[in-house]
């Protein structure tokens, strides 16, 4: 029953109201009194995609008619979250829509809450991604996504007993209104079959690539609206499917169920998001997404580009592409195989052609998160691009051999190929190699990786790396995330900040104004409330507003040290048990992420979380002034309800292992102070923000280089000495946190204590109790905090991807704004 309308329904509303009424009753074959949430959902956001439409024909349009060089971003995630605020707001009608659905007897909000997150990231690196896609549609620059369209994401966490549960995460079960399938475009891509040699028509020996398996890739777009409405990109999405329906001589042969196993071993290359890679089925998977997608991506690139122009000289002035990270590698050399085998091209032209296209953002220093693939495993699912890749590296060891000849540690450095046991290829070396420009994500990020990464590198092609340090969009990370404060802010200095973020910088005359302040304050604690309804309907456990928010969401990861924060909840609270001292602060602990499904000790550090919450959160002598909280399933929506209630940011990895990370821009920027290491950006945001505003502690990337070079790091020394560190490591070890659980931490102890602590967790615990306890006093005046979370936002403006953006497309991509 729709609610009688207060105000008369004005004419732009009524006009988007007919518009949601008719996708009811003709897209989704519905009448109004039957519809279900969901539906109501789909109906808008289907009007919603109309005028997305609309302006997307206009944008190519205006591409078009100016012959626009064009940047394509190969990522194998995007974390989208959910689009349908994200898009009212770019498009302006935000409030036309609330308008149009309040005369329909409909909350905006509940509409919203109906739509599912969009399960196509795992991370900060698909995080990343959607950030920068909406910057270039803000800024009007031609710049298109290409990925995979999977059915399921990485997975739905539940907790059960303390212990991480992975379900299924089948975020398409109910369709998804903002992809429009275009079947007309699919394109074919080869895999498996053999290489061979045939004369051609000079007697020439050529590489032919035979018996191949053929994969069927179907785009899906994805509009991506920028703030204001004029452009709108897309996201192209591929599905793979079968070549067939399934293979009719099979068929017809009587083996029924081979017939459809063939056609699902196909369809399951865009089924699921980072399948494990522990076994050899796995690998595979993976390898072939991998594939698959830069295929896709590569054939519509080209397309595009042969719709204006035959010869591919030009193709480095109109294209540019970037490789977010090493999954999209193999891009290098399935464009090489184009250009030769397809276009024929001689090599020497194709190579300068390729090379003078890629850029490659790396993403990471971990040495197990730098992909290598199995020769053998590449020999068997893409002979011809292993050929080449071949190819690649025996002209690439020639170059090096001029530079440096006779070291052949070096070539052996170098290489693109890693010799052993079992030969691999090293992903992130043929991304270099095949790259015009490499950068790293901060910079610390990017002089680490010429220091050590890429070193040999480095000092061949110096010109080559630059650092990019990343952003965030304050379209959704600030004004639609945190819109109590988005309208403060613009009350206060304008609306300029939605654009051009470092124009919060007039906030800074406001930080000590005790009514800005006031209104500043409120606006936390509404924020502080709504996140306790939260952490109350998925935990049941109850906490206070009025407490100390201290937050670390983000996946778990043993460099990201979730642990050293633990470590300090039990310092805090074996303090009040066995000392007797006071708790000054009020704190509730807030933690959330994922654990990668076979990384058992992350999960295990999930279950201490809970182990010692379920501890504290009932000992009468703590649990009015110290609670932890697990909230389950963290992603993109729950993060728009988390990090606007924040006080105290945890960024706290061990230096030198974060490449950048993100959330700590988009905390700072809603109002929480920063408690971090001298890691990825966290230098930068020091810098901005002031030494003033923000808590540093631990060991600088330098000392940790020096104590690990010469092994000088014992943390036995430190457990001996230390008795609050000693104490913390003993209650590990005992069963204070697993009284029906026995042994249950002691790998813990072992680990730290016995065996070296990589992470280097009791080395940095001290001076980590020490800046803690400096934020509590800060926070025992609240004037003083507020002034320095007004700071932080107001000295944010740098962190903006529109600023990461215009620095890529000036220095990399080559494109403007049109």
């Amino acid at each position: 029953m729709e609610a009688s309308p207060k105000n008369p329904l004005s004419d732009s509303a009524g006009e988007f109201q007919e518009s949601i009424r008719r996708h009811i009753r003709y897209s989704l074959g519905r009448e109004w009194k039957h519809l279900a949430g969901r539906e109501i959902f789909n109906a808008v956001a289907l009007a919603v995609r109309d005028r997305l439409v609309d302006h997307l024909f206009e944008t190519e349009t205006r591409y078009r008619e100016a012959d626009a060089k064009r940047l394509y971003y190969l990522s194998m995630e995007y974390l989208i979250g959910r689009s349908l605020g994200n898009n009212l707001t770019n498009l302006g009608i935000y409030d036309l829509c609330r308008e149009a659905l309040e005369h329909m007897g409909l909350d905006i909000e509940e509409v919203r809450e109906a739509e599912t997150d969009a399960a196509l990231g795992n991370g900060g690196l698909g995080r990343l991604a959607a950030c920068l896609l909406d910057s270039l549609a803000t800024l009007g620059m031609p710049g298109f996504g290409y990925g995979i369209n999977y059915e399921y994401g990485l997975f739905r966490q539940q907790i059960s007993d303390g212990h991480q549960r992975e379900r299924p995460d089948h975020w398409r079960s109910y369709g998804t209104p903002w992809l429009i399938e275009r079947p007309d475009e699919a394109c074919i891509v080869p895999v498996y079959g053999r290489m061979e040699t045939i004369p051609d028509a000079a007697g020439r020996k050529q590489p032919v690539w035979s018996d191949w398996r053929i994969l069927i890739g179907v785009p899906h777009d994805m509009p991506i609206v920028g703030y204001g409405g004029r452009t709108v990109n897309t996201l192209r999405l591929y599905t793979a499917r079968s070549s067939h329906e399934f293979d009719v001589g099979i068929f017809n042969g009587g083996d029924y169920l081979l017939a459809v196993e063939q056609k699902v071993a196909s369809e399951t290359i865009s089924k699921v998001l980072y399948p494990s890679d522990l076994v050899e089925a796995g690998k595979e998977l993976r390898l072939l997404q991998e594939y698959f997608f830069v295929a896709c991506a590569l054939w519509d690139i080209v397309q595009k580009y042969q719709t204006r122009r035959a010869a591919f000289d030009d193709f480095p002035s109109r294209v540019a592409i970037q490789l977010n990270d090493t999954h999209p590698a193999l891009a290098i050399a399935e464009l090489m195989r184009i250009l030769v085998d397809e276009k024929a091209v001689r090599w020497e032209r194709a190579w300068s052609i390729t090379r003078s296209t890629f850029g490659y953002t790396n993403h990471t220093l971990l040495p197990e998160a730098l992909e290598k693939w199995p020769v053998e495993l590449l020999r068997r699912v893409v002979p011809r691009h292993l050929q080449i890749i071949e190819e690649i590296n025996r002209r690439f060891l020639r170059e090096i051999e001029k530079v440096w000849p006779d070291d052949r540690e070096r070539l052996a450095r170098m290489s693109i190929f890693e010799d052993g046991g079992s030969p691999h290829v090293r992903m992130a070396h043929l991304a270099i190699v095949g790259s015009r420009s490499v950068n790293g994500v901060a910079k610390l990020h990017t002089e680490l990786i010429k220091s050590s990464l890429a070193s040999d590198f480095y000092r061949l092609w110096p010109e080559r790396f630059n650092n990019k340090t990343n952003g965030v969009t304050q379209r959704r990370w600030l004004l639609k995330a945190n819109p109590a404060l988005a309208r403060l802010i613009t009350d206060t200095i304008g609306d300029s900040w939605i654009t051009d973020l470092d124009h919060l910088r007039g906030l800074e005359p406001h930080a000590r104004e005790s009514a800005f302040q006031e209104s500043f304050g409120r606006i936390k604690r509404e924020n502080k409330e709504r996140l306790a309804k939260v952490v109350y309907d998925s935990t049941r456990e109850t906490v206070d507003p009025d407490s100390l928010f201290d937050v670390q969401v983000k996946r778990i990861h043993e460099y990201k040290r979730q642990l050293l924060c633990v470590m300090h909840v039990i310092h805090q609270y074996l303090t009040v048990v066995e000392d007797g001292a006071e708790i000054p602060v009020p704190r509730t602990y807030i933690f959330a992420g994922k654990a990668a499904p076979g990384y058992w000790s992350a999960k295990q550090i999930i279950k201490l979380i809970h182990n010692v919450g379920r501890v504290v959160n009932n000992d009468p002598r703590t649990r009015d002034r110290l609670r932890v909280v697990f909230i389950p399933d963290y992603r993109v929506s729950l993060a728009e309800k988390i990090i606007p209630a924040a006080d105290l940011s945890e960024q706290i990895s061990t230096a030198g292992m974060e490449a950048s990370g993100t959330g700590n821009m988009k905390f700072a920027m809603n109002g929480a102070l920063t408690i971090g290491t001298l890691d990825g950006a966290n230098i930068e945001i020091l810098e901005e923000v002031g030494a003033e505003n923000i808590f540093i502690f631990g060991l600088r990337v330098d000392e940790i280089r020096k104590m690990r070079e010469e092994r000088s790091y014992s943390p036995y020394h430190y457990y001996q000495y230390n008795h609050l560190l000693r104490r913390v490591m003993d209650a590990l070890n005992s069963d204070l946190f697993s009284p029906h659980e026995p042994g249950l931490f002691k790998w813990i102890f072992q680990r730290i204590v016995d065996q070296g602590d990589y992470y280097f967790h009791l080395a940095d615990l001290p001076s980590y109790i020490d800046r803690q306890k400096d934020a509590e006093k800060v926070y025992l005046a609240p004037s003083l905090w507020r002034e320095k979370a007004i700071r932080n936002v107001a000295r944010i403006g740098r962190f903006s991807s529109d600023r990461t953006v215009r620095e890529y497309a000036a220095e990399i991509w080559k494109i403007r704004s049109y």
